[in-house]
């Protein structure tokens, strides 16, 4: 299997930590807000009494973004291994966080429309709606 991309894991010997960098800090930005937003969505959400329970979900995500972004900050600076690997490992996290959500939002939209169609249908084989 030979495809233009294969060459991606071995990157020259020349090209610095910096360098190979630089497109995903060009976003560190964008990280850092979409984070205080996530942080602040969790916040509010804290502030209902059902929010309470999953309020942490949110601010999770919204720490976990910061966090990324900041050892993206510290890779790009010092040409870190580490800290890249760190901001890496954070993002993936991010993801999977994001993926299970939203499977489990598909899965909830399905029980709803099978139980509120289940509802209908037998209200419409009982007559109808009330008057």
């Amino acid at each position: 299997m030979s495809d233009s991309f294969s060459s991606l894991g071995h990157a020259p010997v020349n090209t610095s930590i910096k360098e190979l960098i630089q497109p995903l800090a060009s976003g560190k930005g964008w990280m850092k807000f979409v984070g205080v937003v996530f942080i602040i969505q969790g916040a509010l959400t804290a502030l209902t009494l059902v929010g309470i329970i999953i309020a942490w979900l949110p601010i999770w995500i919204g720490v976990l973004l910061m966090q990324s972004a900041g050892a993206l900050e510290r890779a790009q600076l010092s040409g870190d291994p580490a800290a890249l690997k760190e901001s890496l490992a954070r993002l993936r996290t991010y993801f999977v966080i994001q993926g299970v959500l939203i499977l489990v939002g598909i899965a909830l939209s399905v029980i709803y429309f099978v139980v509120f169609g289940a509802m209908f249908m037998a209200m419409m084989k009982s007559g109808g709606f009330p008057h």
